[in-house]
């Protein structure tokens, strides 16, 4: 089983920045964020290919976030530009299980434990 760790949350204001970070341990496909605002579903984000680093964005995060990944550090990063109020929820990273949309949750078989960002406004 992979084991994935979150950091890089944080409290901050509208429009600033912030980098999330996802440790793995153990091969997989590739790494999807998620996200989870207070009463609500959890929500597809972006997703990264460990193979050759193709991503996929959610809706929400086209245009101002980025995925990347660093092989030799077995990370994968989530830059968050241009932050809004309802960006603010919790962030997890999960590891695919190698089948099925990358959108969908039922697709990931390992997750993290999460990182709270929110942004004030």
């Amino acid at each position: 089983q992979v084991r994935l760790v979150e950091s890089g949350g944080g409290l901050v204001q509208r429009e600033d920045s912030l980098r999330l970070s996802c440790v793995k341990s153990g091969g997989t496909p590739g790494i999807g964020w998620f996200r989870q605002a207070a009463g609500k579903d959890r929500e597809f984000v972006a997703y990264i290919s460990w193979s050759d680093g193709s991503p996929w964005y959610g809706d929400s995060a086209k245009g101002r976030f980025t995925i990347a990944r660093d092989n030799a550090k077995n990370t994968v990063y989530l830059q968050m530009n241009r932050l809004k109020p309802e960006d603010t929820g919790v962030y997890f990273c999960a590891a695919h299980g190698g089948s099925g949309r990358v959108t969908l949750i039922s697709s990931y078989d390992s997750w993290g434990q999460g990182t709270q960002v929110t942004v004030s406004s």
